[in-house]
């Protein structure tokens, strides 16, 4: 389950990526936009303001992600639903999937029929975390890997869930794109509390540790925490009241079409 108010403990530093993304696609008058794995919505009304004649559509498995969007009062069309399922219609102009990828395994087989059902001229952008080196994953699977917990733990987690922006060029090229990727390494200045947990443990709460939540009961649970928050406060230690902590990023935007010459 996901939950929203946790995710969003860090809404300004998790948009930030979809509006570098975003500002990349140079779409004029869209007829449709959708956003698949929308979360919350609150990005997805951006792109309605961005495109305010288009219709906006947003698409995410989680209910309460869905229900959360439905209160915003947006233009925008929400619903529930698997982007492994998603099939765009003709009128589909702009695809964009944020930060959604790295939950999907083989999710490049879904980018080249993307590429090959979207009508020709259609902008697909997308963004993963690449941060899974990092030493927070790497902290992550090494607790996970400890006997109180691989069992339940170690088939969850994924070490390489995502490409390098040079094979997913290569691949939307090869499916008949023009391509713009790219990387980005966003140093996040997260304040640190004597009071409260590691800030890279809350924001590692949002996404990286929800499945591991949902497999353990809660005493296990509380004792995976600790051990993970540990290894994390000696990662990144905290310096004049907060920790530094680079996030890599992914980004493509593709322009579909075999017939697609011109450079982004």
């Amino acid at each position: 389950m996901w939950d929203p108010a946790t995710y969003l403990r860090y809404g300004d530093e998790r948009s930030r990526p979809f509006h570098d993304l975003v500002a990349r696609i140079p779409a004029d008058r869209p007829e449709t936009v959708v956003d698949l794995g929308c979360g919350p919505g609150q990005l997805t009304a951006t792109l309605a303001a961005r495109w305010p004649a288009s219709r906006v559509l947003g698409l995410d498995s989680s209910p309460e992600m869905i229900a959360r969007a439905a209160t915003l009062g947006a233009p925008v069309e929400f619903a529930v639903g698997d982007v492994r399922d998603w099939r765009p219609a003709p009128d589909v102009d702009v695809v964009v999937t944020n930060a959604v990828l790295q939950w999907v395994p083989d999710h490049e087989e879904l980018l080249r029929r993307w590429a090959r059902e979207l009508p020709a001229g259609a902008w697909l952008a997308m963004q993963v975390p690449g941060n899974f080196d990092a030493p927070s994953h790497r902290a992550l699977r090494e607790v996970a890997a400890c006997p109180a917990w691989r069992d339940d733990l170690v088939p969850l987690l994924r070490e390489a869930p995502v490409g390098d922006p040079v094979g997913y060029a290569a691949l939307l090229a090869g499916a008949g794109c023009a391509v713009d990727a790219w990387e980005t390494t966003y140093v996040h200045l997260l304040p640190a509390r004597a009071d409260a947990a590691h800030p890279v443990l809350t924001w590692m709460e949002g996404t990286a540790l929800r499945p591991v939540r949902a497999a353990l009961d809660a005493p296990r649970w509380a004792d995976f925490r600790a051990e993970l928050e540990v290894r994390l406060a000696e990662a990144y230690p905290a310096r004049q009241g907060q920790v530094y902590f680079p996030f890599r990023r992914v980004f493509v935007v593709a322009r579909t079409g075999a017939r697609v010459e011109e450079n982004l």
